[in-house]
């Protein structure tokens, strides 16, 4: 679960990061996180009774990015909290391995990511929060070292995994809270990466920065080497925060029946994001199917062009027979004019050159069909692999909707609910690890039918300009 939301919800070619991001987003904009002493509550906005006041609809975007900054300040405060006190009853160095200090740095991604602006790349639209924190070292002299053995990693490629490793090198030198001061003190330089609402452009990010100079009390070591920090899937473990119905002996029920209700919720919520998700992957096949039929009818002119021009080398064969024919009867001439033979000669190479170009146009012109057609079979096989792929994915959606009759009835037997809570959890989880591992190959394989496609489109432009 994941504590941002996507820009936009409109199907169109450049939302392949909004897709991306919608794998691992449960929409937090439309719950309140707030703090019970030291243990996390979930609240839907529309269950908050509102003032008389007049206040902003949920639907407006300050809203809901105002409603993502508390939350996200919410999450870091008890992060940090819980860190800071279960490193100090643990006694010892951490490691990479170590939980509270995972979901730690999962949060502070998702501060850096809250309100990032979208570069327009060849690919697309990308989002990385690698490039404010290159700034750090402009601000802070100290930073230098930290980012130049950054980039001196061998096996980081994206900037998303040098924005990981970052994070991890500056909790290690304790510089992790004097760095993001500086960061968030320059509002003039973060304007370039981040909207005027963003965490990091308002209050919230000033806040968290003050937060985390209690981490310099834990002493932390990671070895980055062999971690594969580009691939990990940043997802908010709200497990770890959610308050034990067993801590008081007179609430035990209803803490039980509290925590089936939020898995309830939970599932609830996950069921219409997955709904999505394959409404979207819908329209993405219905997209791939109209770029089907496209690319047959440009293969049909394609086809046409080459009969033509096998047509024009048919006449021209024939013109330049004659042209032979009547260079012999100029030679048997005695009487010609020596001029009008050169003439002639000359006339009868350039047809021969003629010839020649468009015998090697025709050839270039039948390799060019025989690709696309090949192109062709291959878009073909790849939307029916992605057409099962949406099977399966349906078929998990039935499962997780059985998955949430089954957390109702368990609401109805409490007393056999905490036996069997962890069981439907960790079978929630392996689906929800299943789907997103799904979703990930459906998304590369799309970006691979999208260069396709764009690669066949460019070979057809040529094929017209070469006709005109």
């Amino acid at each position: 679960m994941s504590a941002l939301t996507p820009q936009s919800d409109m199907p169109t070619p450049t939302t392949d990061k909004i897709t991306q991001a919608a794998m691992e987003t449960i929409y937090l904009c439309k719950f309140r996180v707030s703090m019970d002493g030291e243990w996390l509550c979930l609240r839907e906005l529309d269950d908050i009774s509102l003032t008389p006041d007049p206040e902003p609809t949920h639907e407006d975007p300050n809203y809901l990015m105002a409603n993502e900054r508390m939350n996200l300040m919410n999450m870091a405060k008890l992060s940090i909290k819980g860190l800071i006190e279960s490193a100090l009853n643990l006694g010892r160095t951490l490691d990479s391995d170590y939980a509270p200090l995972q979901q730690f740095f999962v949060v502070m991604e998702h501060c850096l990511k809250h309100g990032l602006k979208a570069k327009k790349t060849f690919l697309g639209q990308n989002k990385s929060f690698w490039g404010p924190l290159e700034l750090v070292e402009k601000l802070v002299p100290e930073a230098a070292e930290i980012t130049a053995s950054v980039k001196d990693l061998p096996g980081l490629k994206t900037p998303v995994g040098r924005g990981r490793a970052w994070l991890r090198l500056a909790l290690m030198q304790k510089k992790l809270s004097e760095y993001m001061k500086a960061l968030i003190n320059r509002k003039d330089l973060l304007s370039e990466f981040y909207e005027p609402n963003a965490l990091m452009m308002e209050e919230e990010g000033a806040i968290i920065a003050g937060l985390l100079v209690g981490l310099n009390v834990i002493d932390a070591n990671f070895c980055m080497k062999g971690e594969d920090l580009d691939s990990q899937v940043g997802v908010i473990d709200f497990s770890m925060y959610l308050k034990d119905g067993n801590s008081t002996k007179g609430s035990e029920g209803d803490g039980q029946i509290t925590a089936i209700l939020d898995q309830k919720n939970y599932v609830e919520e996950l069921n219409r994001h997955l709904s999505a998700t394959v409404n979207n992957l819908q329209a993405k096949v219905d997209a791939l199917e109209k770029s089907n039929t496209k690319l047959t009818e440009e293969l049909a002119v394609a086809n046409n062009r080459i009969i033509t021009l096998q047509e024009e080398m048919e006449r021209v064969k024939e013109e330049s027979s004659y042209i032979l024919e009547s260079n012999r009867k100029v030679t048997k001439d005695r009487t010609a004019d020596g001029h009008a033979l050169t003439e002639a000669r000359k006339q009868l190479k350039e047809e021969t050159q003629l010839r020649l170009d468009v015998e090697k146009e025709l050839e270039v012109q039948i390799g060019m069909r025989q690709e696309m057609e090949l192109a062709m079979k291959m878009l073909e096989k790849d939307v029916c692999e992605k057409q099962d792929a949406l099977v399966a994915l349906r078929q998990q959606l039935d499962d997780l909707r059985a998955l949430k009759h089954e957390l109702s009835f368990k609401l109805q037997s409490s007393d056999m609910g905490v036996k069997q809570k962890s069981e439907l959890n960790s079978r929630l989880e392996e689906k929800t690890n299943q789907m997103a591992a799904t979703i990930k190959q459906l998304e590369q394989s799309e970006k691979d039918l999208v260069k396709q496609a764009k690669t066949l489109n460019s070979a057809a432009n040529k094929l017209i300009q070469k006709h005109h």
